[in-house]
């Protein structure tokens, strides 16, 4: 099969690592790739907005299978314009990748059927959410952007000067473009938050190994929020208990709904949960696999990426037994220092090499490029350094291990992903 991955970070990376392990995969192409997906794929300067150009290519390309990374292009309708052209694609259709796309939506979506989420208002005129901040909200309180902000537009508010700030930011001056013209304002849970990623075929949910994300650029979480700055897998805090309470009350119901809606959703759920003291709750929906949960999520999993997206779009999921090894797996993003700020590009990079040389190390490239041949710094995230052990322990001390092997002039990291393994 000639395979297309659209996207250009560590999680089109891990995919591209996977579908290349795959014996039904003949040549790989990425759209736009970066200097690691080079390896697997053949890249092409593609964006992955540009749908017309996309299209085009796989027809050039007789492209049998196109797997979509990004939440962009998923919300912004790209697999609706390949299947159009009769090109098989895993990836939900716009109108299912709005459960990713508006937190309007999928909090609506929520309270209809019921599944369990923090309580929460919608709105669209800023007078109104300034209004209600001051005669009915309790602090600590949440507010979020409507639409994608690359994981940045949630704002934690501890007081009700911070809150009217952030109507501001979100609603007035804009900082997330148009994805703040309408604002969730949410109750603030407290737990720890865990990560399910979940393949789905429209009609049933298969659930992946648990993961937890360190979104502070800081240590001690301290900091701005990023991209993601690591991960572990699997999450000792998602226990049998969490797991069955999760599948019976948000999982299903939540492709249950979306089919109920007319919006039959085939592709990758990312659960993201608060375990609170009250139960599991849904903090967030994204419409694809979380990055850069993908790059300790995907090493562990025992089963050909294809076979299984094949029976995502084909609806015959249940036909799969799908499989993860039983170790764990610790991911430490590599950033440029002052990331998610400003930083320098352009930095060369030295010990790639060094990954080749050990089983069970992996080094996804994030924002990577060839210049001169040389593979230089090309972004704020530059590499997920993934390693994997018996146990966590073991998968954390392997990772840091990892790290020092890469070097580059503003190489920054955080020293505590994982920490909180310690006290499991």
């Amino acid at each position: 099969m000639n395979v297309l991955i659209v996207g250009s970070g560590g999680r089109e990376h891990a995919i591209a690592y996977c579908v290349a392990k795959s014996h039904k995969a003949d040549k790989i192409y990425c759209t736009p790739g970066n200097a690691g997906i080079a390896e697997y794929a053949q890249c092409e300067p593609i964006g992955a907005m540009e749908f017309d150009k996309i299209v085009a290519f796989a027809k050039e390309k007789d492209i049998d299978l196109v797997i979509v990374g990004m939440d962009d292009p998923l919300v912004g309708g790209l697999v609706d314009e390949l299947e159009a052209a009769g090109i098989r694609t895993f990836g939900p259709r716009k109108n299912a990748a709005i459960l990713e796309g508006s937190k309007a939506f999928s909090k609506d979506l929520m309270k209809k059927y019921h599944i369990p989420t923090a309580a929460y208002e919608n709105f669209d005129d800023p007078d109104k959410a300034i209004q209600y901040l001051k005669t009915e909200a309790k602090f600590p309180i949440v507010l979020k952007a409507d639409g994608l902000a690359l994981g940045k537009g949630v704002l934690i508010c501890n007081t009700l000067e911070e809150a009217e700030e952030g109507v501001k930011t979100i609603m007035l001056d804009k900082k997330f473009g148009a994805s703040g013209n309408t604002m969730v304002i949410e109750e603030f849970m407290t737990g720890r938050e865990v990560s399910v990623l979940s393949f789905v075929d429209g009609n049933i949910v298969k659930t992946m190994t648990s993961a937890q994300d360190h979104k502070r650029a800081g240590d001690g979480d301290t900091g701005l929020n990023t991209g993601g700055m690591g991960t572990f897998s699997p999450s000792p805090f998602y226990t049998e208990e969490v797991d069955a309470f999760c599948q019976k009350y948000i999982f299903q119901p939540t492709v249950d709904a979306m089919k109920a809606e007319g919006r039959p959703f085939k592709g990758v759920i990312f659960f993201g949960l608060m375990l609170t003291e009250e139960g599991p709750k849904v903090l967030e929906y994204n419409a694809r696999f979380g990055d850069p949960e993908a790059q300790v999520v995907l090493p562990r999993m025992k089963n050909d990426i294809i076979d299984v997206a094949e029976a995502c779009i084909d609806g015959t999921l249940d036909q799969i037994d799908l499989q993860f090894e039983d170790n764990a797996a610790v991911c430490v993003v590599l950033a440029s220092e002052g990331y998610p700020v400003s930083y320098e590009k352009g930095l060369p990079i030295t010990g790639l090499d060094e990954f080749k040389k050990h089983e069970g190390y992996y080094c996804f490239h994030a924002g990577t490029k060839e210049a001169d041949g040389q593979i230089v710094t090309n972004g704020g995230r530059v590499l997920g350094i993934t390693a994997k052990g018996k146990d966590l322990k073991e998968a954390r001390a392997n990772a840091y291990a990892a790290t020092e092997w890469v070097q580059f002039d503003n190489k920054y990291m955080r020293h505590d992903i994982g920490k909180a393994i310690d006290e499991a």
